[in-house]
């Protein structure tokens, strides 16, 4: 091996997607955002003096891309100085008409073309790089079978694929796959969260998740692997990039909404798109009010209502039923209890026992 090999690994980038839970103005703004992230992945290549980058497929979000886009990935591409390779993935597979066949790509740039697994070599760091390419939205499994040149140089790979699931349609990879194939690292796309560095036999592999988050259910910083190869293995470090990122916020709203999710907010969320859920036993929340005074402090903000109306602690009690006589049990300690603090615990235990008996989870 070459003593320290340094590479870039990022995956799913989407560029172009909808963004259709935001406004027309916000979307396109963030399809702005996602060309200028493109300048901040080439200058991190740069910065870390990275050997090579590797883009694990779904750079766009689907079969065709903008004038702007394609002009600002081409400037991007060429302003590395590492050679870059290219796994189209699902989303941007090697259908007829794609940018990856028909544009013109500077000369640092390998794109994979076809669904054979190929080679390309890198010989002043004894160094090889293999990777495959969708041809269609789905794909059979192109590690099987697979196994790498055994000559003592670095064999690393590019790939869009499903390490999660074996019945996957989406190009399905084995332990068996992994352990078999001679690799010192592959380098993963498809799957939106990050992995960290995994391991099957003496293959180390990972996927970076996607590169900005679009939705709910991409939440928190998202980035890319700075990884390097040397002859004690693979070590890789999680590169945050700039952007929005999407949060969940669960909240009890009490007995003031505004209040309570004031409190529970972090301190910078100006930049952020925001899902407040309101939680709990609650009088009814006047929800479009909460909005207009909350929506200042996010990017973009979306309220659920997930309260329950509140009952009264001893609401029941006088009732023929399991609950009613567990509640009578109860109060008659509430009642004969001699301090606030016995009466608490009491009527905490009563609020537990109710809400296991709803099958729902008690407001601490």
């Amino acid at each position: 091996w070459c003593s320290v090999i340094k590479f870039l690994h990022a995956a799913d980038l989407h560029l172009d997607a909808p963004f259709a839970a935001l406004s027309p103005e916000q979307a396109a703004e963030r399809r702005r955002e996602q060309r200028a992230f493109l300048t901040e992945l080439a200058e991190a290549a740069n910065t870390h003096d990275c050997d090579l980058v590797l883009l694990a497929g779904d750079l766009f979000d689907s079969a065709g891309a903008s004038d702007e886009t394609l002009l600002a990935l081409r400037r991007a591409l060429a302003s590395i100085r590492a050679p870059v390779f290219i796994s189209p993935g699902n989303h941007d597979c090697l259908l007829p008409g794609s940018a990856y066949l028909t544009e013109r790509w500077p000369e640092n740039v390998h794109i994979f073309k076809t669904d054979a697994i190929e080679a390309v070599e890198l010989p002043e760091k004894q160094l090889r790089v293999y990777g495959a390419g969708f041809t269609a939205r789905h794909e059979r499994p192109l590690l099987e079978g697979f196994r790498a040149k055994a000559d003592g140089w670095t064999n690393l790979m590019v790939l869009h694929g499903d390490a999660t699931q074996a019945a996957s349609p989406y190009n399905p990879i084995t332990p068996e796959q992994l352990a078999a194939s001679g690799l010192a690292y592959l380098a993963l796309g498809h799957i939106h969260q990050a992995s960290g560095l995994l391991r099957c036999g003496s293959t180390c592999y990972a996927w970076p998740g996607c590169a900005m988050g679009r939705g709910f259910d991409e939440l928190g910083q998202k980035g890319a692997y700075l990884g390097e190869v040397s002859d004690s293995g693979v070590r890789l470090d999680f590169l945050p990039l700039h952007g929005r990122n999407y949060e969940i916020l669960r909240v009890e709203a009490g007995d003031d909404a505004l209040a309570a999710v004031t409190a529970a907010l972090p301190e910078d969320t100006q930049n952020d798109i925001y899902r407040v859920i309101l939680t709990g036993e609650a009088e009814p929340v006047e929800t479009a009010a909460l909005q207009a005074a909350l929506a200042p402090r996010f990017y973009a903000l979306t309220i659920r209502d997930e309260t329950r109306p509140r009952r009264a602690l001893w609401e029941g009690a006088e009732e023929d039923t399991l609950r009613g006589l567990f509640l009578q049990a109860l109060k008659a300690q509430y009642d004969a209890a001699q301090t606030e603090a016995d009466r608490r615990k009491i009527a905490l235990a009563a609020r537990c026992g109710c809400a296991a008996m709803d099958g729902r989870e008690a407001a601490e």
